[in-house]
C-alpha cells in the first residue's frame, strides 16, 4: 500500500473511532440539503459526508495531515475541502469520491449501493455457500468495493474476495476499504470486466453502471443504446466462469420502453442457452427519473432497478 493509501486508511480508522456515520443520498437530495443556510451535523459529517468546505480550525491536525498525505485536500476560496467522502453501510465504513462526482474517474457510492447490498444479503442469508470449501468470490466493476466487502462479511471466514474495476481510482479505494474493514484475504485488481480476473468463482456479484452518460464517465456509463451493454456483457462472460452450483448476482437498471424491460429482453437469450436457473425481480420501479428529460431517453417510460439471481446447474 502506498504512503497516500496508508494515510487514507488512517483517516478512515480515525472516523470509525469517532463513531462517524453518514448515509449517502441521491445527488438531488444532496444538492437540496447543502443549499440550506445551515447544514446540521458535526464538522466531520459536514466535511466528509456533505463534502462542504471547512477551515483548518474545524478539524483536528492529524486529520488535516492525513488528508494532505492522502493527496485528498483541496483549496476552495480561502477554505479547504476534502476530495474524499466516507459513507456507512450498516457497521462498515467506505471511502469514495467527494460530491459532486463530476470527474471521469469518480468512484460511486449511493442509494444503489444500499439496494444492491440488501439484494445480495437476502441471497447469501437464504442460499449460503456449501461448507466444503472457503469459496472464491468476485465483485466485478467493484467501485468502492462496498458490495464485495459487505458480502464477504456475511460469509464464513476464509473466503477469497477479488475486487475488480477498470478505474484505477476505484481499485485504490477498494484496496483501502478492504483493509479498513478488516478483510485480509481481499485483493483489488485493475480489470476490464473479467479480463484479469480469471476464475472459476463460486459467487460473482456486480452493480455496474447502467445509464447513458454524455461524458462516458466510468461510474455512470453502461454503454449501448440504453446503457445496458455492460450488464449484458457481465452475464454473458460471467456464466462460463461460475463453478457448478455457483451464483451470479447482478443489480442493475433497466429502461422500460413501451412496457418492455430492455435488459431482460437482451439477456433472456443468453440465459435460455445456458445451463442455469434464475430469478428476476424489479427492486424499484422508478429510479433516476430526471434522466428521462435527456434525449437519450426520449422513448423510455421509466428506469427500473432490477436484480438478477443466476444459479449454474450442477
Amino acid at each position: 500500500m502506498s504512503v497516500a493509501d496508508e494515510a487514507l486508511l488512517r483517516l478512515g480508522a480515525f472516523l470509525r473511532d469517532q463513531n462517524y456515520r453518514f448515509t449517502t443520498t441521491t445527488p438531488l437530495t444532496h444538492n437540496r440539503v447543502v443549499q440550506r443556510p445551515a447544514v446540521d451535523g458535526s464538522n466531520l459529517t459536514r466535511a466528509f459526508g456533505w463534502s462542504l468546505p471547512f477551515s483548518a480550525s474545524d478539524l483536528p491536525a492529524p486529520v488535516l495531515r492525513a488528508l494532505a498525505e492522502a493527496k485528498a485536500l483541496a483549496h476552495c476560496n480561502g477554505l479547504l475541502r476534502s476530495k474524499v467522502r466516507f459513507s456507512t453501510l450498516k457497521t462498515q465504513l467506505f471511502a469514495h469520491s467527494a460530491f459532486p462526482t463530476d470527474a471521469a474517474d469518480s468512484v460511486f457510492f449511493g442509494p444503489d449501493t444500499y439496494r444492491f447490498a440488501r439484494c445480495v444479503e437476502s441471497v447469501l442469508n437464504s442460499q449460503p455457500l456449501s461448507a466444503s470449501a472457503p469459496g472464491r468470490f468476485v465483485d466485478i466493476g467493484c467501485g468502492s468495493g462496498a458490495g464485495g466487502i459487505f458480502a464477504a462479511s456475511l460469509m464464513r471466514p476464509g473466503v477469497e474476495l477479488l475486487l475488480a474495476d477498470v478505474n484505477p481510482q476505484a481499485v485504490r479505494y477498494a484496496r483501502v476499504n478492504a483493509a479498513l474493514n478488516g478483510l485480509k484475504r481481499a485483493q483489488a485488481i485493475h480489470s476490464d470486466l473479467f479480463q484479469n480476473a480469471g476464475g472459476p468463482f463460486d459467487y460473482i456479484i456486480a452493480n455496474p453502471p447502467y445509464l447513458v452518460d454524455d461524458y462516458q464517465r466510468l461510474y455512470r456509463h453502461g454503454g449501448g443504446e440504453f446503457g445496458i451493454s455492460l450488464s449484458v456483457d457481465i452475464v454473458r462472460e460471467g456464466i462460463p466462469r461460475l463453478t457448478e452450483s455457483g451464483r451470479l448476482l447482478l443489480y442493475t437498471g433497466s429502461p422500460i420502453v413501451g412496457g418492455v424491460d430492455q435488459f431482460l429482453a437482451a439477456v433472456t437469450p443468453i440465459l435460455d442457452a445456458s445451463p442455469v436457473t434464475f430469478d428476476y425481480e424489479e427492486v424499484d420501479p422508478d429510479v433516476f427519473g430526471e434522466e428521462l428529460e435527456r434525449s437519450a431517453y426520449d422513448n423510455v417510460d421509466r428506469i427500473a432497478a432490477v436484480f438478477l439471481n443466476i444459479k449454474k446447474d450442477g
